[in-house]
């Protein structure tokens, strides 16, 4: 039956645009038969094969699962719209690409999370691989159903379609699972109940009782609603639930197993290069981003072990760049002895160095001059908004003195293109605050002028909208309105008519229904299964988009959209992810949404804690005792 599925596959090959999506066969592919492993694990990317292979944690746990004896790892995708129409016409079920098998003879299929968009293509690949939607109708029969990665710190829109969720660092947590279920496995091999339940809800209730593995079964709660509509309670469905579900933070990353010898993929993809991880977390706290509050603390691989791992993926995948990927590169503490070290051995073996999310301070333009040469590609600056007061609220921690001195010292070494990252919609936001956003570009050309060396110069100006999120200080802020976001929108397109300027800025309607499910309950789940009835898929992509099926399937809604989206939340509600624990308290989210209303800063917790609550957790190596 294999082999049948297989050749079946392969006639479809040459008829599709980009066949490289769906061969497998890669360099540093793991490959294990399937009879030989008691656990087979399909790890389930919800978009593109080239944005898939692009996600470093996608490695991470491909390498760490299959150097593991009895249990596999495969990597599952979305098909391209040209392959689903082919395989849907010759039912042909979703398969995985190292040994072709139909999904459904996994054991379980993971579904990484990274952005909201991409939500309706789990749907389709649920659909495609012949499996019911929801939870509750897939018995023994099925594979079970994970989820991990940023957007379940919110499970509850996916509630309904996913068996459990792993919250936090999987590393550790998601072999172990995987182990235990090989382990459920043998125990009641024969057994069509188990305690007089079925398979499935027995080892949920094995793996949601372990506190160390960090695991949100949605089947064993039931939201409660006041007479506002609002979450009032859940209620537990199974008395070994607990109250909330722990985070799992891996303490030393350097003692958690990074790939060296990568998958290398067999067509271009996003990112197509080496990629280190030089430190996780952050401690600027900027009071929108998620991230920045969801990988706390900062855990910082050593120098040495950096290197070491560049120097053995650069022998065993052949690309001819080095990225290293932390949210703010040179913020890791000996940023320029690795920088420098770096540059070393990537020129002795012919390999470009890539240094994104850099602070532009003396030695990082240094360092840049160097690699880049003459071929000054281009600098990005992220002011995020356009005056002071603004940056204040959303606690940035930069002045226009440090973007105009940035710009100085660029445009002196030669730079001819800059880029800049503004947000709108963010809480406070006036018309003046959008007119420094015309002016910090306006200043950035006369600077040009001023000092520039002759030839072409350009600004890029590009806008996102600001969509709040869970487990941030802005949680409760509400959202502008599409019409809102299209009226800045116009009005920053008139204020940027400057000769040199380019204004590129994100689609309206995409950032609210991203707000929905960014900060929805479980009745939003309702919404995205009717979306994707109505032909909702790959809704990352532009030319996708089906603008129309997401108009339709809100209107025949039966929840306000503006209730998850423009609502202001008052401060004493109960929100849909208040179970889930990232290790930041509450009490600390709601501190700085105060001081944002103030326009008080907090200073980065690496020159002092800030009493996040991290610490309470794991060792913090910055800042110190908060007092």
């Amino acid at each position: 039956m294999a082999n049948e599925l297989k050749e079946r596959i392969e006639e479809l090959l040459r008829l599709v645009e980009k066949p490289g999506r769906y061969i497998g066969r890669e360099t540093n592919v793991s490959v294990k038969e399937a009879g030989k492993t008691n656990v087979r694990f399909g790890f389930a990317f919800p978009d593109l094969y080239e944005i898939g292979m692009s996600y470093m944690g996608m490695q991470i746990l491909y390498n760490t699962i299959n150097k593991r004896e009895g249990i596999s790892c495969e990597r599952i995708f979305t098909p391209a719209h040209d392959m689903e129409m082919l395989m849907r016409e010759r039912h042909i079920p979703l398969f995985t690409l190292e040994n072709k098998t139909d999904v459904k003879e996994m054991d379980i299929i993971g579904f990484t999370l990274q952005y909201e968009m991409a939500f309706t293509n789990i749907l389709n690949m649920l659909d495609m691989a012949g499996m019911p939607l929801r939870s509750i109708d897939r018995d023994d029969r099925f594979p079970l159903v994970a989820a991990g990665g940023p957007c379940a710190f919110n499970p509850e829109p996916l509630a309904p379609f996913i068996d459990f969720f792993i919250i936090g660092d999987g590393e550790n947590t998601l072999p172990v699972i995987l182990e235990k279920y090989g382990e459920f496995k043998a125990r009641n091999k024969g057994n069509k109940l188990v305690n007089g339940t079925s398979h499935k809800i027995e080892f949920l209730k094995e793996i949601q009782c372990d506190p160390e593995l960090a695991v949100y079964v949605p089947g064993f709660y039931e939201e409660e609603y006041d007479e506002f509509g609002n979450v009032s309670a859940y209620k537990k469905l199974y008395d070994g639930a607990p109250d909330t579900i722990q985070r799992a933070i891996i303490d030393d990353i350097d003692a958690v197993e990074f790939p060296e010898n990568p998958v290398v993929p067999l067509i271009e993809t996003v990112h197509d290069r080496s990629v280190v991880e030089t430190f996780r977390g952050c401690t600027r706290g900027c009071r929108f981003c998620q991230a920045g509050m969801i990988y706390r603390p900062i855990r910082e691989r050593s120098k040495d072990n950096i290197l070491r791992i560049a120097e053995k993926q650069i022998k065993n995948t052949g690309h001819d760049e080095l990225s290293i990927l932390s949210l703010s590169t040179s913020d890791y503490s000996d940023f320029e002895n690795l920088a420098l070290e770096l540059m070393g051995k990537c020129k002795a073996n012919n390999v470009s160095l890539s240094l994104p999310s850099l602070r532009l301070d003396s030695f990082s333009f240094k360092v840049l001059d160097e690699i880049q040469g003459y071929k000054k590609s281009g600098l990005t600056f992220a002011p995020e908004a356009g005056s002071q007061r603004l940056r204040d609220v959303i606690n940035k921690g930069i002045t226009e003195n440090d973007i105009y001195d940035s710009v100085r010292q660029a445009i002196g070494l030669g730079w001819k293109n800059v880029k800049l990252y503004f947000m709108i919609g963010l809480p406070t936001e006036t018309l003046e605050d959008l007119d420094g956003i015309a002016e910090i570009a306006h200043n950035i050309v006369q600077i040009n002028k001023e000092i520039g060396n002759g030839g072409r110069f350009n600004v890029t100006v590009s806008v996102s909208n600001f969509v709040p999120k869970a487990h941030t200080p802005f949680q409760w802020s509400p959202q502008n309105s599409t019409a809102e976001f299209t009226e800045k929108h116009n009005y920053l397109f008139d204020k940027l008519k400057i000769k040199g300027v380019t204004f590129n800025y994100h689609d309206d309607y995409t950032s609210t229904i991203e707000a929905i499910f960014a900060r929805g309950d479980r009745r939003v789940a309702d919404l995205l299964e009717n979306a994707f009835k109505l032909g909702c898929k790959l809704d990352g992509w532009s030319e996708f988009f089906n603008l129309e099926g997401w108009k339709k399937a809100i209107e025949q809604w039966d929840m306000d959209e503006n209730y998850y989206t423009t609502r202001e939340r008052s401060f004493d509600e109960l929100l849909p992810w208040d179970k889930i624990n990232s290790g930041v308290k509450k009490s600390f989210l709601l501190k700085e949404m105060k001081k944002a209303l103030n326009e008080t800063t907090t200073h980065d917790c690496r020159y002092g804690c800030v009493g996040c609550g991290i610490n309470e957790r794991v060792t913090c190596h910055f800042g110190g005792i908060y007092e």
